[in-house]
């Protein structure tokens, strides 16, 4: 346990001083490009339902294994002290997140929206031409709360449960799930497979990540909102709802996607948004990581006693 928490210490530490690494080198970029090849060879539209799903199940199976074998062929060469802070270092994404929440937070600061609507596009899906300034911090604000749990407490899980391949294994599985995960003529299918399975994954980690939040801001309200909340993904709703409580704001509500409006619950029951808030939700989530480093080491210290 001791070697697990230092590990994970040293990969954290990493992330915070290097960061990502280029995209060209990056191997989630990688990752990406089999997934698309794997799609390719996969997927057809005309197939029957029940073989599409087969074939997604297999297409997240072959990517898994893809992503898994350096790995299982570096565990024959190097410790799995390593091994952890390598696997974890690529799957953990703190930096990566506070940067885009800054780079949205800076130019709404000044009152420069239109930058700001244009850094918010490359973390949403969402349309972000029209958004004033409460919607632009009420977006980020929900994407902070959300990809804390799913870049950041879900990838420590994973690792402390099962090691440098369970770090793998999630942030394969979530990079499947953001790209087949959807609901729609091309993937509802295929990609039931990939959505299912991180549903599955992100369980736990989610509501760990929402108790997190309710422990650290405003506890009451936190707790209100995520046992209130009437969201369509309980993994999401739990971590947005308990982290709109515990900043006493008021997130979700309905949002333009592809020039539609899509009705969305309402999630906590404070003011609305402000450009403070995403910092204060970046906040939350590096306050968090330092309760579960806490956690660990004590529970590392306790192995020795």
């Amino acid at each position: 346990m001791i070697t697990l928490c230092l590990a994970i210490a040293i990969a954290l530490a990493a992330d915070h001083f290097l960061g990502e690494p280029p995209l060209r080198w990056h191997p989630l970029v990688w990752l990406g490009d089999a997934a698309e090849r794997v799609e390719v060879a996969l997927r057809n539209e005309s197939d029957s339902t029940t073989w599409q799903l087969k074939l997604g199940a297999f297409a997240v199976g072959a990517v898994v294994l893809i992503a898994m074998l350096p790995f299982l062929l570096l565990g024959a060469v190097l410790p799995e002290f390593a091994l952890t802070v390598v696997a974890l270092t690529l799957a953990i994404g703190r930096r990566s997140l506070v940067e885009h929440a800054t780079a949205i937070a800076t130019p709404l600061a000044v009152g420069d929206l239109e930058r700001a609507r244009t850094a918010l596009g490359h973390i949403v899906s969402r349309d972000t031409d029209a958004l004033d300034e409460a919607d632009v911090s009420r977006a980020t604000v929900e994407s902070v709360l959300e990809n804390g749990a799913d870049a950041v407490f879900a990838a420590l899980f994973w690792t402390v449960v099962l090691g440098p391949l369970g770090a793998v294994l999630y942030r394969t599985v979530n990079t499947l799930d953001a790209m087949w995960g959807y609901r729609n003529a091309r993937y509802t299918h295929f990609g039931c497979a990939a959505a299912r399975l991180d549903d599955l994954l992100n369980w736990v980690p989610a509501r760990l990540t929402a108790a997190t939040y309710t422990a650290l801001g405003a506890s009451g309200s936190a707790w209100r909102a995520w046992q209130t909340h009437r969201w369509y993904s309980g993994n999401a709703g739990a971590v947005m709802a308990s982290g709109a409580g515990a900043l006493e704001i008021e997130l979700g509500g309905d949002a333009h996607y592809d020039g539609e409006i899509k009705s969305r619950p309402r999630l906590g029951s404070g003011r609305a948004p402000e450009v403070r808030d995403i910092e204060r939700a970046c906040s939350l989530v590096n306050r968090g990581v330092a309760v579960w480093m806490m956690a660990l080491s004590c529970a590392a210290l306790g192995t020795l006693l």
